[in-house]
């Protein structure tokens, strides 16, 4: 017989194995979690829906620390739904019972421009608004998860549902901000009167979210079988570690995620910066570096001394424009040195190398930026660009929103390709002779012999405050 399930309050956007390693746990281990079920839709593809309902929405959480694994089944998943069923989001989203939406949708999909602005142009964006137009306010059948989105909270509003709150998961700076903008540019573009609404009754909440999730392999799903007795198709692997930190209001209520260790604060930058530019630009670090030198996980990349040094320069630093002592950032160092050296847990530097325009705007520039706006090279945050523009010159296929400017700007030769490159990260950073100089002399430093080409600490670049 089924278990009860709660009712759904919360609906999100973004099916995937983070969702359910991350927010799904919380909300199951919050101390009310039994009055807040999850509506969680797909992007793309309508497969995790189809296999999480065959399930009745329950799966696996397997955390996989160095020593073992784990085995805990989540039940907090109360619908798992095909992304492309527009008209049940619209339904949901327009219950008064619904009290948020969050979402795990990717940077890309957010259809900003390197400015920050909205950008109308987008792929898929442009198509969806002509959707919505034709739809004669009934908001159509959108493609992409910014525009279904919107024709929901539409539906919010002819419903006189109330307000809500919606909370970007995604792993960017101000992702509240961001989703803001997102969301009410493309309602300008669409529908002034909604837009409006929205303004006066969407709370658009900011968190930095962290769990290390690798995809799901057919071993997982033996595992699982074999130490629990029962065939799981959609079993999720995490590190034990997670992280939550969440700053906004919530006009309708929300689970007591503190109860499983969410932190509430007033001001997330520097948590959001902390997690963005030591673990997040670690990574994108790891992924190209990696990758050029013929690995495949985090922690292979990281037993690369090469990669390590690279690595450790770079959080020098980033952790100079990380003040304040409740950010723990010497422990919070420790602390990543142990989780990407967990052997146990495969995560595919191929997967974190997608998008990598997108990623780098937000991991690598403000380092950059900061540094060089304080007398110094930022030699290491510049080798994270250096790494990228090496790692697209060898791949045929790049995941990425500009795959298609990436491949006009490789054409290129020299300084004038590397300036072209930079400019689909910022058009600040390619038109900077001194930052296209630096990048283009740090290429190469993972195609070599490391042991030729040496990446300064930046404790010992002059001029650095000890």
């Amino acid at each position: 017989m089924p278990l009860p399930k709660a009712p759904v309050r919360i609906v999100h956007l973004g099916l995937g194995a983070f969702h359910r390693s991350h927010e799904a746990w919380y909300t199951q281990h919050a101390g009310d979690g039994a009055e807040w079920g999850i509506a969680a839709f797909t992007g793309r593809r309508p497969d995790a829906a189809v296999a999480l309902a065959a399930q009745d929405g329950l799966f696996t959480l397997i955390e996989r620390s160095g020593s073992g694994d784990s085995f805990e089944v989540i039940g907090s998943i109360a619908e798992a739904v095909d992304g492309a069923d527009v008209g049940r989001l619209r339904e949901l989203v327009s219950e008064p019972a619904t009290a948020i939406v969050t979402l795990t949708i990717t940077e890309a999909a957010y259809g900003l421009a390197s400015d920050g602005s909205f950008d109308a142009g987008v792929a898929g964006v442009a198509g969806d608004l002509a959707l919505l137009a034709d739809a004669a306010g009934e908001g159509g059948k959108p493609m992409t998860p910014l525009g279904r989105l919107v024709s929901a909270l539409a539906g919010r509003r002819d419903a006189g549902a109330g307000p809500i709150a919606v909370v970007s998961c995604d792993n960017l700076s101000g992702n509240g901000d961001v989703a803001r903008r997102a969301v009410t540019g493309m309602a300008e573009a669409w529908d002034g009167e909604l837009a409006r609404w929205i303004v006066e009754n969407v709370s658009f909440v900011s968190t930095s979210v962290d769990r290390i999730t690798p995809r799901t392999t057919d071993a997982d799903i033996a595992e699982v079988e074999q130490a629990c007795g029962y065939l799981d198709s959609s079993p999720v692997v995490a590190e034990p570690f997670r992280d939550w930190v969440i700053s906004g209001d919530f006009p309708k209520g929300r689970p007591r995620w503190e109860d499983a260790g969410a932190v509430l604060v007033d001001d997330i930058e520097p948590y959001e910066n902390r997690k963005l530019w030591l673990l997040n630009g670690a990574h994108s670090l790891l992924a190209y570096a990696g990758l050029l030198r013929g690995h495949t996980t985090v922690a292979q990349a990281l037993e690369d001394p090469g990669c390590r040094k690279a690595v450790e320069a770079f959080w020098d630093e980033a952790a100079a424009h990380l003040q304040g002592d409740d950010l723990h950032i010497p422990e919070y160092r420790d602390a990543l040195r142990g989780r990407f050296s967990n052997g146990r847990i495969a995560h595919h530097l191929s997967q974190i190398a997608a998008d990598g325009t997108t990623k780098l705007r937000m991991r690598a520039l403000p380092v950059l930026a900061a540094e060089r706006s304080e007398g110094r090279s930022g030699a290491g945050s510049a080798l994270m660009l250096a790494a990228w523009i090496d790692f697209v010159a060898v791949r045929n296929e790049i995941q990425d929103p500009f795959s298609a400017a990436i491949g006009a700007a490789n054409r290129a030769r020299g300084t004038e390709r590397v300036a072209a490159l930079l400019n689909l990260i910022s058009p600040q950073l390619g038109e900077d002779p001194q930052v296209v100089a630096l990048v283009a002399g740090l290429s190469g430093t993972f195609t070599t012999d490391t042991s030729s080409k040496t990446v300064t600490p930046a404790h010992l670049i002059p001029g650095r405050n000890s």
